[in-house]
């Protein structure tokens, strides 16, 4: 029974938490690959949700990710799969910062309901919104998830 229950919760493509990686690529402020154990892995950070890339603010996302990872070795914590499947991780620097936590508490990512060590990521993003810092200087910041969303256009096409 509990050999079956492990083989059901391996992953082969998701390496151990609790592990150093090296960060290869940044994708994107929340999405970057890391290289561990002879392979690549793109995993997306754990709780959050940066503005993407063509939306204010994506850029700065990916700057500032870039600046805190890139090309650096890390640790990858908490690895678990998300509702889309996407592989989804605590990125925590040497220093112990978590990478999600530092982006919330800049104003460059949406909480999305998650923790990690230290405290809540809602209690990140009020401190962000309160000082107006980073997309929280917009009076009316579009979340990622509406951003991506289909235009709903009201026309009905007939043919």
């Amino acid at each position: 029974m509990l050999l079956g229950l492990a083989l059901a919760l391996a992953e082969p493509t998701v390496a151990q938490a609790g592990f150093a990686a090296k960060v290869v690529t940044v994708h994107e402020g929340d999405r970057l690959t890391i290289y561990h154990d002879g392979r690549r892995e793109v995993i997306f950070l754990k709780g959050i949700d940066c503005p993407e890339p063509n939306q204010p603010y994506g850029k700065k996302a990916k700057q500032v990710t870039q600046a805190y990872v890139g090309t650096r070795e890390v640790v990858i914590e908490s690895i678990e799969r998300d509702r889309q499947g996407r592989v989804v991780a605590e990125v925590v620097l040497q220093d112990g910062r978590s990478v999600a936590h530092e982006l919330v508490k800049e104003g460059l990512a949406w909480s999305r309901g998650g923790t990690a060590p230290g405290r809540s990521f809602d209690d990140d993003e009020q401190l962000a919104r309160a000082a107006k810092a980073g997309l929280w200087a917009d009076p009316n910041p579009v979340p990622p998830w509406k951003w991506k969303a289909p235009k709903k256009t009201g026309r009905k096409f007939s043919n």
